[in-house]
C-alpha cells in the first residue's frame, strides 16, 4: 500500500509544522512574560540619604559562596604546594619510618575530613580537602616508588600508579557521591595506563593505536553509563581526544601500507573505531550522534579502501576511496538512528569532495597553461602535442591519469541523481530529506565536474594539437547546448552553470589556438557560430518567456531575467569572436597594426546595425556596447599613424551618428559623433602641416552654423550644442592651437575679436555653447598674449610681493566665502537656464 503523500515527505511536512508550532509558542511565552511585567507593581526601594551617593555605578556584590569559595581554593593551593615542597625538598632530614608516617597521616587525615564535613554540611570545604588528598595521592605515591622501588622502571611504575589512582579515586568519588572532583580525576587518570604500558614496553605504533581505542573504548562507556553532568562530559573530551589520535596512528599505517596484508592490522583497528564511535553515537545527543556517524563513515571507509588501494599506485587511490564512499552511502537503510545516518552521508559527502579537490589540480593546469601562447602567437603548431601547446611537457602527466576518471565518475553519478531524483529521496528518507535545492545542486555539480573531466582529458592522454583542439570545441559546443536546453526548461541553475564552464572553455580554447593561424581562424570561427546560434536560440526563448510572464510571480521573473543574462553573454561572447577574426584578417594581410584598425571597425559596424534589429531587447545595450569596445580597440592600434588615426576616428564617428538615428541612444551617440568628427578634422589638419587651417574649417564651420540656425527654428527648445557646438569648434579649437604657436599678432588679435563677438552674441541671446566656446577660447588667447608681460612683470616684483597677494586673495575669498559660494549658484543657475 502507498503512502500519499510518501513517507519522506510527509516527514518533511510535520517537521515544518512542528518547527511552526515552536515559533508561535515563544512569541506567546513572551508576550505572556511582558503581561505579567506590565501587571505585577513594582517593589519600592527604600530611599537612600544624599551623601550615601557612590561616585560611579554600584558594584556587585560579592556573595558568600564566592567569597568562600575563593578561600578556600587557595588554602588548598597552598596545602599542595607545601606538601609537594615538604616531599621534594625535605626528604632528607626525616628518617624512613617518620617520612612514610607523616604522608600517610596526613592523606589519611585529609581523605576522611571530607566524611565529616559532608555530614555537617560544608561541601565546599570538603572539595577543597578531596583536592588536596588527590595532590597528596600523586606525592604518597611518588615516594614509593623512591623508598621501596626505587630501581623499577619509572614508565612501568607510573603506569601502575595510574591504574591504582584511577580505581582509589573512582571508588572514594562513588563512596562520598556528593563530591564533583573525584570521579572526573579518575576519568583523567584511567587515560595514562594503557600508554605507559606500551611505551615502557618499547611497543610499536600498532600497540599505541590499540591502546589509544581501548582507552577511547572505556572513555565511551563511562560516557554512557557514568554518574553525572562532569563525569559525562570529561569522559567525552577524553573518548574524543585517545579515539582520533589512535584513529591517526591507523590510518597512518592503512595509507602506508604496501600491500594487502600489511594494510589487515590497520584495517581492523579502524573499523574498531568505527564501532567505538557508532556504539557512543546511539545513545548521544543529536550532534554528538551526528559527529559519531560521520567518524563512523570515515573509518569504514579509510579500512576498506586501504585494503583494496595497497599495492596500487598512489595516484590511483582516490578513487578507490572514492568508490568506498559512493558503497557507504548504502548504509542509509541500515536500522540506525537517524542523526548517525546523516553523519554517514555527511562522511561519504566529505571524501567524495575530497577527491574532487584532489583531482582539481591538472583541470588548473589545463586552462590555466594556456596563457602561454600568447607569448608565441601564431609561430606554428607547437611541438609534443597538447602538453607542449600548454606549456607542461616536462610534467608527470601519467600520475595525473586518475584524475578525469574521478572527475567524471563523481559528474555521472551526480547526474543520475539529479535525473532520477526521486529514487535517492525514497532511498535517503530514513537519514535525510532533501529538497528541490538539493537536486538543482547535484545536476549544477554534474555539468561542472562533467566539463572538467573532459578538459583534462586531452593533455592527460597526451593527444596531438589539433585532435585535443577539436576535443575542447566540440565540448564547448556540447556546454552551451546544455546551458541553453536547461536555461529553455528553467533549470536556472543547471543552465547558469553550464553557460559560465562554456565560456570559460570558450577562452581558454581561443587562446590555445593562437599558437597557429590556421586554428585560430579555425576554432575563432566555430566559436562565433555557436555564440551567435546559443544567443539565438535564448533570446527567442526570453521574448516568449517575458510575453507570457504572469503578473507579480517574481519566480518567473527571476528565470526570464536568467535568460536574458544569459543571450546577453553568449552574444557578447559572439561579438568578440568577430573582434579577433578581423584582427587575425590584418594579420594575415601583413598590414601594420594602424593599417589594420579599419578592419577592426567592421565589428562596430555589425553591432550597429544589430543593435536595430535587437532594439527593445535587454540584449541589444550589451551588444552595442562590446562593440564600442572593438572602436576603442581600433583607436589604440592607429595611435602611431595620424592620418590612420583621423581616418578611424572618422569612420567611429559615421557609426555613431547611425547609432543616434535612434532615439533612445541619440542622447549619448549625438555627442559622441560629434565629438569624433571635430577631433578627426583636427588631427587630419595636423597631420596634413597646415599652417592656416581657417581655410578648411570655415567652409564647414559656416553651413554647420547655417543648419544649426535652421534647427532652431524649426525647434526653439533645442540645445545650442546640438545646433553650433560642432560648427563653433570646428574652425575655434584649430585656430587657438595654431595661434599658440604663431609668432605674429594678426591671428591672435583676429581670434580674440571672433571669441569677443560669438561670447557677446551668446550673453545676448542665452545660448550656452556660445557664451562659453567663445569666452574660454577668448580668456585663452588673451593669456597667452599677455604670458610674456606677466612674466616680465613678476620677474621686477620682490620675491615676497606674490605669496603675499595670494594670502590677501585667500583672506579676502574666506571673508566672503558665503558670498562667494551664491554668486557661484546664480552663476550656474544663469548657464542652466540658457539653450
Amino acid at each position: 500500500m502507498e503512502h500519499v503523500p510518501p513517507p519522506a515527505e510527509e516527514l518533511a511536512l510535520l517537521d515544518r509544522e512542528l518547527a511552526l508550532l515552536d515559533a508561535r509558542r515563544s512569541q506567546l511565552l513572551v508576550r505572556r512574560a511582558w503581561l505579567l511585567s506590565v501587571l505585577t507593581p513594582p517593589v519600592a526601594r527604600p530611599a537612600a540619604p544624599p551623601y550615601a551617593a557612590p561616585f560611579g555605578p554600584p558594584a556587585a556584590p560579592v556573595g558568600p559562596r564566592s567569597a568562600q569559595n575563593v578561600l578556600l581554593i587557595l588554602g588548598g593551593l597552598l596545602l599542595t604546594i607545601a606538601a609537594i615542597a615538604f616531599t621534594l625538598v625535605s626528604w632528607g632530614h626525616m628518617g624512613i619510618g617518620g617520612r612514610s608516617a607523616v604522608l600517610g597521616v596526613v592523606t589519611v587525615a585529609a581523605l576522611s575530613a571530607p566524611v565529616v564535613l559532608l555530614r555537617r554540611g560544608l561541601p565546599a570545604t570538603a572539595e577543597s580537602l578531596a583536592a588536596l588528598a588527590s595532590a597528596l595521592m600523586v606525592l604518597d605515591a611518588y615516594a614509593l616508588h623512591q623508598v621501596a622501588v626505587p630501581d623499577a622502571d619509572g614508565r612501568g611504575f607510573a603506569a601502575v600508579a595510574a591504574a591504582v589512582l584511577a580505581a582509589l579515586w573512582g571508588a572514594y568519588g562513588l563512596l562520598l557521591d556528593r563530591l564533583r572532583m573525584p570521579l572526573p580525576l579518575a576519568v583523567v587518570s584511567a587515560q595514562l595506563p594503557l600508554l605507559l604500558w606500551a611505551w615502557a614496553a618499547g611497543a610499536g605504533s600498532a600497540a599505541f593505536g590499540w591502546a589509544l581505542l581501548v582507552t577511547a573504548a572505556l572513555d565511551c562507556a563511562i560516557a554512557v553509563w557514568g554518574k553525572g553532568v562532569a563525569v559525562r562530559v570529561t569522559s567525552v573530551v577524553c573518548c574524543w581526544a585517545t579515539g582520533l589520535l589512535g584513529l591517526l596512528v591507523a590510518l597512518a599505517q592503512s595509507m602506508s601500507a604496501d600491500a594487502a596484508s600489511a594494510a589487515l592490522a590497520p584495517g581492523l583497528l579502524l573499523l574498531v573505531g568505527a564501532l567505538i564511535a557508532v556504539s557512543g553515537a546511539w545513545r548521544a545527543p543529536a550532534w554528538i550522534a551526528v559527529s559519531g556517524g560521520v567518524v563512523t563513515g570515515l573509518c569504514g571507509v579509510a579500512a576498506v579502501g586501504g585494503v583494496l588501494r595497497a599495492g596500487v599506485a598512489w595516484s590511483w587511490s582516490v578513487p578507490v576511496y572514492l568508490l568506498c564512499a559512493v558503497a557507504l552511502l548504502a548504509a542509509v537503510r541500515a536500522p540506525l538512528p537517524r542523526p548517525v545516518g546523516q553523519g554517514m552521508v555527511w562522511a561519504s559527502s566529505a571524501v567524495t569532495v575530497g577527491a574532487v579537490l584532489a583531482a582539481a589540480p591538472p583541470v588548473g593546469l589545463s586552462l590555466m597553461g594556456a596563457v602561454s601562447q600568447l607569448a608565441r602567437v601564431w609561430s606554428g603548431t607547437p611541438d609534443g602535442g597538447i602538453r607542449g601547446a600548454l606549456g607542461l611537457k616536462s610534467l608527470p602527466w601519467s600520475g595525473m591519469a586518475a584524475a578525469p576518471v574521478v572527475l567524471l565518475v563523481v559528474a555521472g553519478l551526480s547526474g543520475a541523481v539529479y535525473r532520477s531524483w526521486a529514487w535517492p529521496v525514497r532511498v535517503a528518507g530514513p537519514a535525510l530529506s532533501p529538497g528541490s535545492a538539493w537536486r538543482g545542486a547535484a545536476g549544477a555539480g554534474a555539468v561542472a565536474l562533467g566539463w572538467a573531466g573532459f578538459t583534462v582529458l586531452p593533455p592527460v592522454l597526451g593527444m596531438s594539437y589539433a585532435a585535443a583542439m577539436s576535443v575542447q570545441l566540440a565540448l564547448v559546443a556540447g556546454v552551451l547546448a546544455v546551458a541553453v536546453r536547461g536555461m529553455r526548461c528553467g533549470k536556472d541553475g543547471v543552465g547558469l552553470t553550464a553557460l559560465v564552464c562554456g565560456l570559460v572553455g570558450a577562452v581558454s580554447t581561443g587562446v590555445l589556438s593562437l599558437g597557429a593561424e590556421a586554428a585560430t581562424y579555425a576554432v575563432f570561427a566555430v566559436l562565433l557560430v555557436v555564440f551567435g546560434a546559443a544567443a539565438v536560440m535564448l533570446g527567442g526563448t526570453a521574448v516568449s518567456a517575458e510575453r507570457a510572464l504572469p503578473p507579480q510571480s517574481a519566480q518567473a521573473a527571476r528565470a526570464v531575467r536568467a535568460l536574458q543574462i544569459a543571450q546577453a553573454a553568449v552574444a557578447c561572447g559572439a561579438v568578440v569572436c568577430g573582434m579577433v577574426l578581423a584582427r587575425a584578417v590584418g594579420a594575415s594581410l601583413g598590414l601594420a597594426a594602424y593599417r589594420a584598425a579599419p578592419l577592426l571597425l567592421v565589428v562596430p559596424a555589425m553591432t550597429v546595425l544589430l543593435g536595430v534589429r535587437l532594439r527593445g531587447l535587454p540584449s541589444a545595450l550589451p551588444v552595442e556596447l562590446t562593440g564600442a569596445v572593438a572602436g576603442v580597440v581600433a583607436v589604440a592600434m592607429a595611435v602611431a599613424d595620424r592620418p590612420f588615426l583621423a581616418l578611424v576616428l572618422a569612420l567611429c564617428g559615421v557609426l555613431a551618428a547611425g547609432t543616434a538615428v535612434r532615439a533612445e541612444r541619440r542622447p549619448v551617440a549625438g555627442y559622441l559623433a560629434m565629438a569624433l568628427f571635430v577631433l578627426a578634422a583636427w588631427l587630419r589638419l595636423s597631420a596634413s602641416g597646415v599652417s592656416a587651417p581657417e581655410a578648411y574649417t570655415l567652409p564647414v564651420t559656416v553651413p554647420a552654423l547655417a543648419v544649426g540656425v535652421l534647427r532652431r527654428r524649426r525647434d526653439p527648445e533645442a540645445s545650442s550644442w546640438t545646433a553650433y557646438g560642432a560648427g563653433l569648434a570646428a574652425t575655434l579649437v584649430p585656430s587657438l592651437f595654431t595661434a599658440w604657436t604663431d609668432p605674429h599678432w594678426v591671428r591672435p588679435l583676429l581670434l580674440g575679436a571672433a571669441a569677443l563677438v560669438i561670447t557677446l552674441s551668446g550673453a545676448r541671446l542665452r545660448l550656452q555653447a556660445l557664451l562659453l566656446l567663445g569666452g574660454a577660447v577668448l580668456a585663452l588667447d588673451a593669456l597667452h598674449e599677455l604670458a610674456p608681460y606677466v612674466v616680465q612683470v613678476v620677474g621686477a616684483l620682490p620675491r615676497w610681493l606674490p605669496p603675499a597677494l595670494a594670502g590677501v586673495l585667500l583672506l579676502a575669498v574666506g571673508a566672503t566665502y558665503e558670498q562667494r559660494l551664491r554668486d557661484a549658484r546664480r552663476l550656474k543657475d544663469a548657464l542652466g537656464r540658457m539653450h
